[in-house]
Parts: structure tokens; C-alpha cells; sequence
């Protein structure tokens, strides 16, 4: 079984031609399948493991009922994470997932490409590797992405995922919406994905598909643009089977990361306190990595680990 499911699994691939893209419900093994589409004559499937939270694609699957479904997630590490999600208060900012596991000695690094005209802050990734390079390769980092960030940074792009070609950076790609919608005169309240008019499920299944065309194969989670959701909004997402992504360190607003943290840094040229802020942190302690008493964990791994 286990190697028929392997042969089932494609190797992470652009998909240029992709159409009649949808939300799915069923299963493939041990895989939630939550998304399906067409490739020419090949249907195609986006899933998650169940256990371990990694998501894949596959080229078969059966539907399931929303009874069968819940009675197979129920005990299952995505199933409590959802649950958990589910039963949250609703606040308006930093909604989702702020830590893992607190017993770690280290954190997680996320890193958001919201829209921006500026070049890809280069130097950041190229101080990781050289601080983390010789403790820990791959480097687990979270990139969180939007649609018009992939269509203006081409060549940054490809950068980031040579380097993960090379084996320097382990990347988890995160959904950040595809327009990451802002308008600095209007309140929290009214804005970022809250905004009149804004289509969430063109957001996210846009994005999702402009991931896949450019190569990069979308994680379990979702990050809202600005941290900023409603209960509503929030909810719509858990629906989609994604996992709100918050933080509990959002470097340039002053917050520290404590072990297990959700750190927040903008790589994209639009926020360089937090970026150097994270950089002297890396500095005070280089005896701590070299000796892996501060290090960087995987998202997937830690949140299935805590369900």
C-alpha cells in the first residue's frame, strides 16, 4: 500500500496549465485531499498527511462524505489542530497560531513577501545560512507569499527556491493571499482581507494556483495579510482546511521570541527594523547556535507534534 501510494505522489513540479481548480473533499491514504484540478487530461490533487501535516500532490483520490470525514480527523494531529482553531475567541489581530512547542530551544522563523516595488532583502537569507549554515542544513524557514509579490519578483523568486534546490533552506510555503489588500485610511476593522468587496476564496484559491504555476508546493496554513481577520473570516478559512498562521514576535513592533515562538520578519524591502533586529539577534547568539541551544524548527513537524 504504502508503495502505491508512493507511486501516486508527483515530484514538485510547475503546473502552467492548470484549470478547473476547486475545493475537494477526499482522501488518498493517509491524505486529506482539499483541492483538485486539471493538468490537460490528468486530474491532479492537493492533500495534507493527516499525521504529520506536510501536504503533497497526487494524481488519485476518492471523495469522501463530511461523515466519513469526521469521523477520520477526529483523532488525528490536523483534526485536533482544526478543532483547536475552531474554538478560538475571534480577536482581530494575531489570530491563528502564535507558538508551538514551548519546550524547544529555538523558534520559528516567518518571513512575509507582502506586495512590494523593492528588491528581495538578499542579505537577510545570506546572514541565515551563515549563522545556521553549519548547525542546521537544510535551514527549516516559513515563507509567507502573495500572488502580486510572485508576479514583480521573478528573479528574486527563483533565488529563493535555488536555494532550496541547493539544500541551504528548507522552506514551508505559506499562503498569504493573492492581492494583500491594505488601505492606510481605513480601520483595522474594514480592512486587509475585511475590506467591502473582498472575494476571500478568489484570494486564497488564486493564490494557490499561482503558487503551484510557479513551482511551489502550498503548506497547510494561511496567513493573513497585517495579522488582521474577524471570526467570520477566520472560520471561512478553517472551512478551506487551512490553518491560520499568527505571531507571537512580530520583531519590529518590539515583541521578543521566547522558545517556540512564531517569529514575523518582512524580507521585502519594506520593513528593515525587523530585519535587523532579527540579524542582531542572530549575533548575540552565535555561542547559542554553534552549541544548538537556539536553533530553528520546522513548522509542520512542531504543530502535528503539539496535536
Amino acid at each position: 500500500m504504502l508503495r502505491l501510494l508512493l507511486l501516486l505522489l508527483l515530484p514538485l513540479t510547475s503546473f502552467a496549465q492548470l484549470t478547473d481548480y476547486r475545493v475537494f473533499s477526499g482522501r488518498s491514504g493517509n491524505r486529506l485531499i482539499l483541492r483538485s484540478w486539471n493538468e490537460g487530461s490528468t486530474s491532479l490533487y492537493w492533500g495534507v498527511d493527516v499525521q504529520t501535516l506536510e501536504t503533497s500532490i497526487l494524481t488519485e483520490a476518492r471523495a469522501i462524505s463530511p461523515g466519513e470525514k469526521e469521523t477520520w480527523l477526529a483523532q488525528t494531529p490536523y483534526g485536533k489542530a482544526l478543532r483547536k482553531e475552531y474554538q478560538r475567541d475571534g480577536s482581530l489581530q494575531d489570530a491563528g497560531i502564535e507558538r508551538a512547542d514551548t519546550t524547544e530551544r529555538g523558534f520559528h522563523l516567518t518571513m512575509d513577501l507582502c506586495p512590494s516595488h523593492k528588491p528581495l532583502t538578499r542579505s537577510l537569507f545570506e546572514e541565515l545560512i551563515a549563522a545556521f549554515g553549519p548547525e542546521e542544513r537544510p535551514i527549516p524557514v516559513t515563507i509567507t507569499i502573495t500572488g502580486l509579490w510572485m508576479q514583480a519578483h521573478a528573479d528574486d523568486l527563483a533565488w529563493l527556491k535555488n536555494l532550496q534546490t541547493k539544500g541551504l533552506l528548507e522552506i514551508t510555503w505559506v499562503n498569504h493571499s493573492f492581492h494583500h489588500r491594505y488601505d492606510p485610511k481605513l480601520p483595522l476593522t474594514a480592512n486587509f482581507l475585511l475590506e467591502k468587496g473582498t472575494d476571500l476564496n478568489q484570494e486564497v484559491l488564486l493564490n494557490e494556483q499561482a503558487m503551484l504555476q510557479k513551482g511551489l508546493l502550498p503548506s497547510i496554513f494561511f496567513r493573513f495579510p497585517g495579522l488582521i481577520s474577524d471570526k467570520a473570516v477566520f472560520d471561512r478559512i478553517l472551512d478551506l482546511g487551512l490553518l491560520p498562521l499568527g505571531s507571537d514576535a512580530w520583531l519590529a513592533k518590539g515583541e521578543a521570541p521566547k522558545q517556540g515562538s512564531v517569529v514575523l520578519i518582512h524580507p521585502n524591502g519594506n520593513e528593515p527594523l525587523g530585519i535587523k533586529k532579527f540579524i542582531e539577534l542572530v549575533k548575540q547568539h552565535s555561542t547559542d547556535i554553534r552549541h544548538k541551544n537556539w536553533l530553528l524548527y520546522e513548522l509542520p513537524a512542531d504543530v502535528s507534534k503539539q496535536n
